[in-house]
C-alpha cells in the first residue's frame, strides 16, 4: 500500500485519538452537584429512550434494504449500504453521548466566568467535531479500495442519507414539538422563565436539543462528507485519469489533519468575546489545509498545469466557507443589523414580526446564491481550461466543482466543532435554570448560547452549499451511468417533455417535504401544549413550586408524535426518483434531480436563517432587559415559528437533495432492466 493511500488512515486514526483525549479531559472535569446531575440524567435517559424507539424502526429496514439492494443490484453496494447506514447511526449516537456530558459540566463552571464554560463547551463540541469526520473518511477510504469502481459502493450514500435523514426528522421534530410546548404554555401563557424547573415539558426539550441538534447535525455532516466524497470519485472514475482518482481522499486527510491543530490552539484565557477564538481556529485551519492540499497534489498527484488547477478548484472550496459564514452570520447575528430589524418590529406586534424575519430570511439567499454560483463558475473554469490535451473539457470542469465541495467538506471537522458547542451551551442554559444557580451563570451560558445560534446557522448553511455542490457533480455522474447502461445518447435538452415534468415534479418535492415537517412538528406540539396545560390544571402546586411535574409524560409524547411522523418524508425521497424512472426514464429523473436541487437549497436555506433570526431577535429583547414585557412575548412567538424552520425542515432539506441524488445512481440499472420488461 502506498504512502498516499495509507494518509488517510493515520489522519483519521489521529483524529480519533485527539477526540478520544478531550472525551477523557471532560469526564475528568467536575459534574456538580447531585441536583445538577439528576437533571442531566434525566436528559441522557429520555434521549436514549427516544434513540432506542427509533433504532426499533430504523434498524429493520435498514437490514431489509441491504438486502434488497445486495440481491437484486450489486453485493458491493448492499455491503457499502449498511455500512453508510450503520455509521451514520453511530454518529448520532456519539454526537448525543458527548453532549450530554459537557453540559453539566459546563453549567457546574459557569460560576467560575466566561472561559473555562466556553473551553468545556468547545471541547466536547470538538470532540464530536473530530470523531464524526473522522469516521467517514475511514469508511469511504476503507471500501474505495476494497470496491476500486466507486459506482459499485454508491450505496454507502443512500445508508448514510437516509439514516441521517431519520434521524433529522425524528430529531427535529422531537426537539421542537418540546419546544414549542414549553414555550407556548410556560414563557407565553405562565409567564415562567424558559427552562424553569415548574414547566412540565422542560427535560423534554433539553432532550430535544439533544437528539435534534446533536445527533442530527452529527449524522448530517456525516453523510455530507461521505456523499460529496463519493460524488467526487464517480467524476474522477468517468475522466479515467487514475493518478486523480485518490486526490478526493488525500483533500479529506488534509483538512482532518488541519481541523485537529485549529481545535488544539483553542483555549479557555482572556475570552471576552466568544467568536474570536472561534473565528481563529477557522482561519488557521483553513490556511493549513490550502498548504497541505498544494504539497498533496504536487507529491502524489504530479507536477502539471492539470493538477495546479484542480489544486486551484480547492482553494475556491476552502475560501467559499468563510463567505458563507459571513453571509449567514450577517442575516443571523444579534450585533447585525438584520436581527436588530426584527428584534424592532416587534414593537409592532407578531404580523410586524413575523413578516420582517421571512423577508430578512428570503433576502438572505440572493448573496448566498451569487457566492455558489461565482464558485461553480471558477472552479469548473479553471479545472476545464487545464484538461490535459484529447481529455474530455467538461469532465474536468466538473471534477472541479466536486473539489471545491470535497475542499469544503474537508473542513467538517473544525465547522462540526464549532456548531456542536451550541447544544452544549444551550442545555447548560437549562441546567443553570432549573437549579437555581443564579443570574450571572445564567447570562454566562445565555452569551455561549446565542453564539451557538449563529454558529449552527453557518454549519446549516455549510451542509447546504456542500449539498448544491455535490449535487452537481452527482447528476451529472448519474446522466453518464444512465447514458452507459442504456447504450445511447440521452436526450437531455428542455425541448424533450419528460425533463420538463422532471423539473417541475423535483421542484415541488422540497416544498412537499416542508409542509410534511412543519406540519408534524405543528402536530406533535399541539399535543404537547395540551400535556403542559392539563398538568397545570390537575395540579397548582405546580405553578407554586410546592409539586413536582410529570416530565417523562412529555418526553413520552415527544417521542412517540416524532417517531409516527418519520416516514412520510422518507418515502417520498426514495420512491419519486424510482417511480419517475420507471415510468419516463432517466432523462425525468435528471430534471428531477436538478429541479429538487434548485429550489431545495434556496428553502433551506431561507428556512434556517429565518429561523435563526428570529431565535437571536429574541435573545436580543432579552439582552436589552425586556423580559416579560409585551415585546418579548411578541419576540417569543416568532421564535417559536422560527423553530421548525431552523430545526426541522431547513436541515432535512439539504440530506433529501443527497438522498434523492444516491437513489438515481444505484437504481439506474433497475430502470433499464424493468423498462426492457
Amino acid at each position: 500500500m502506498e504512502i498516499a493511500e495509507i494518509l488517510p488512515f493515520i489522519a483519521g486514526i489521529a483524529s480519533f485519538l485527539v477526540a478520544g483525549g478531550l472525551a477523557a479531559w471532560i469526564t475528568k472535569q467536575p459534574s456538580g452537584t447531585k441536583e445538577m446531575m439528576d437533571i442531566s440524567n434525566a436528559v441522557k435517559e429520555g434521549a436514549s429512550a427516544f434513540l432506542k424507539r427509533e433504532m426499533k424502526i430504523i434498524v429493520p429496514v435498514a437490514i431489509a434494504l441491504t438486502l434488497i439492494i445486495g440481491i437484486f443490484l450489486t453485493p458491493s453496494n448492499g455491503i457499502a449500504f449498511a455500512v453508510g447506514a450503520a455509521l451514520s447511526a453511530v454518529a448520532g449516537i456519539i454526537s448525543l453521548k458527548i453532549t450530554v456530558k459537557a453540559a453539566v459540566r459546563a453549567a457546574n463552571l459557569s460560576g467560575t466566568g466566561l472561559g473555562q464554560t466556553f473551553a468545556m463547551a468547545f471541547r466536547g463540541g470538538a470532540t464530536v467535531g473530530l470523531a464524526v469526520p473522522a469516521m467517514a473518511l475511514l469508511a469511504i477510504t476503507g471500501l474505495y479500495l476494497i470496491y476500486p469502481d466507486p459506482i459499485t459502493i454508491a450505496g454507502v450514500g443512500i445508508g448514510a442519507s437516509l439514516i441521517a435523514l431519520f434521524i433529522r426528522i425524528g430529531g427535529g421534530i422531537f426537539t421542537k414539538a418540546a419546544d414549542m410546548g414549553a414555550d407556548l404554555v410556560g414563557k407565553v401563557e405562565a409567564n415562567i422563565p424558559e427552562d424553569d424547573p415548574r414547566n412540565p415539558a422542560t427535560i423534554a426539550d433539553n432532550v430535544g436539543d439533544n437528539v435534534g441538534d446533536a445527533a442530527g447535525m452529527g449524522s448530517d455532516v456525516y453523510e455530507s462528507y461521505i456523499v460529496t466524497i463519493l460524488a467526487a470519485l464517480l467524476i474522477a472514475a468517468l475522466i479515467g485519469a487514475p493518478n486523480f482518482f485518490l486526490y478526493p481522499i488525500l483533500i479529506g486527510s488534509s483538512g482532518m489533519i488541519a481541523s485537529i491543530i485549529g481545535v488544539v490552539i483553542v483555549g479557555s484565557k482572556n475570552v471576552t468575546d466568544v467568536m474570536k477564538p472561534l473565528n481563529r481556529s477557522f482561519y488557521v485551519s483553513a490556511a493549513i489545509a490550502i498548504g497541505l492540499n498544494y504539497v498533496l497534489i504536487t507529491q502524489f498527484i504530479g507536477d502539471s498545469p492539470t493538477s495546479y488547477a484542480l489544486f486551484g478548484s480547492t482553494v475556491i472550496g476552502v475560501i467559499l466557507v468563510p463567505i458563507i459564514q459571513k453571509i449567514t452570520d450577517n442575516y443571523t447575528s444579534y450585533k447585525k443589523g438584520p436581527v436588530k430589524e426584527i428584534a424592532d418590529s416587534a414593537k409592532w406586534g407578531y404580523a410586524s414580526l413575523t413578516l420582517m424575519g421571512i423577508i430578512k430570511g428570503m433576502q438572505s439567499t440572493g448573496p448566498f446564491m451569487i457566492a455558489l454560483v461565482v464558485a461553480i463558475i471558477l472552479s469548473y473554469a479553471i479545472a476545464s481550461g487545464a484538461a490535459p490535451e484529447g481529455a474530455d473539457p467538461v469532465l474536468y470542469g466538473i471534477f472541479g466543482t466536486a473539489l471545491t465541495a470535497m475542499a469544503m467538506l474537508s473542513l467538517a471537522g473544525i465547522v462540526l466543532s464549532i456548531d456542536a458547542f451550541g447544544p452544549i451551551a444551550d442545555n447548560a442554559g437549562g441546567i443553570v435554570e432549573m437549579t437555581g444557580m443564579g443570574e450571572e451563570n445564567r447570562k454566562v451560558t445565555d452569551e455561549i448560547d446565542a453564539v451557538g445560534n449563529t454558529t449552527k446557522a453557518v454549519t446549516k448553511g455549510f451542509a447546504i452549499a456542500s449539498a448544491a455542490l455535490a449535487a452537481l457533480a452527482m447528476i451529472q455522474a448519474f446522466q453518464f451511468e444512465a447514458s452507459h447502461v442504456f447504450e445511447g445518447t440521452l436526450d437531455y435538452s428542455l425541448t424533450n417533455p419528460a425533463i420538463i415534468v422532471g423539473l417541475l415534479i423535483g421542484g415541488l418535492i422540497p416544498f412537499i417535504i416542508t409542509g410534511q415537517l412543519i406540519n408534524g412538528v405543528s402536530r406533535a406540539a399541539g399535543k404537547m401544549v395540551d400535556e403542559v396545560r392539563r398538568q397545570f390544571k390537575a395540579d397548582a402546586g405546580i405553578l407554586t413550586g410546592k409539586s413536582k411535574p410529570d416530565y417523562a409524560k412529555c418526553v413520552d409524547i415527544a417521542t412517540a408524535a416524532s417517531i409516527k411522523e418519520l416516514w412520510k418524508p422518507a418515502l417520498v425521497s426514495i420512491i419519486a426518483p424510482i417511480i419517475l424512472g420507471i415510468l419516463l426514464g432517466p432523462t425525468a429523473v435528471a430534471g428531477l434531480l436538478m429541479g429538487s436541487l434548485v429550489t431545495g437549497i434556496l428553502l433551506a436555506y431561507h428556512l434556517a436563517n429565518t429561523g435563526g433570526a428570529w431565535d437571536n431577535a429574541k435573545k436580543l429583547v432579552e439582552m436589552e432587559g425586556e423580559k416579560g414585557s409585551e415585546v418579548h412575548k411578541v419576540a417569543v412567538v416568532g421564535d417559536i415559528i422560527g423553530d421548525p424552520y431552523k430545526d426541522t425542515a431547513g436541515p432535512a432539506l439539504n440530506t433529501v437533495i443527497k438522498l434523492l441524488n444516491t437513489i438515481a445512481i444505484v437504481f439506474v440499472s433497475a430502470f433499464v432492466a424493468i423498462i426492457a420488461l
